[in-house]
């Protein structure tokens, strides 16, 4: 993982498209932090969807400020992991059995495979990553100071992850 997010931010050092949206149940892992910042100063524009314990901080200027957290808890206990990588708009989808984690990189066997099929890729970004992504019902934003806000809909419309990906699946 860590050679793909050093990727976007070379990509976004040479003035080409870059872009990381990851979706997770934990981000812990010291290394993956540190390159996510990393990143983030090269300016890759980085969205992290992770539902449960996150050690990296949002927002912080000339460090992470192209970063941000969102957790989002609801009907469902998720355990899904995706990560994107917009690699110079060749588009990058993997799904993994892993979290962000230590144990699961260094003492576990885990599993990450890519998403080939462009329709599928391309079904997984829409109606997954960025449905979550503009939820404003169940989403909490963390911020730099490690506390979470509710993201509510203001004067826009309410839109659920989890109820919109029940109707896309005929509930």
């Amino acid at each position: 993982m860590i050679e793909f997010i050093e990727r976007e931010a070379d990509n976004a050092r040479a003035g080409k498209p870059s872009r990381i949206i990851a979706k997770m149940n934990a981000l812990i892992e010291v290394q993956v932090i540190q390159a996510l910042y990393e990143a983030s100063q090269a300016g890759v524009k980085i969205d992290l969807l992770v539902r449960g314990v996150c050690a990296l901080r949002p927002g912080i200027e000339n460090i992470s400020e192209n970063i941000t957290v969102r957790s989002i808890v609801g009907r469902f206990l998720e355990h899904t992991r995706v990560f994107y990588f917009l690699n110079d708009n060749q588009k990058e989808v993997y799904l993994s059995s892993a979290d962000w984690m230590g144990r699961n990189f260094f003492n576990r066997i885990e599993t990450c495979f890519v998403i080939e099929d462009k329709r599928l890729r391309d079904r997984i970004i829409k109606q997954g990553l960025n449905n979550y992504l503009s939820d404003n019902t169940r989403a909490w934003q963390l911020g730099s100071d490690g506390t979470y806000l509710k993201v509510k809909p203001g004067s826009a419309r309410p839109r659920d992850a989890q109820q919109l990906l029940l109707g896309q699946l005929g509930e």
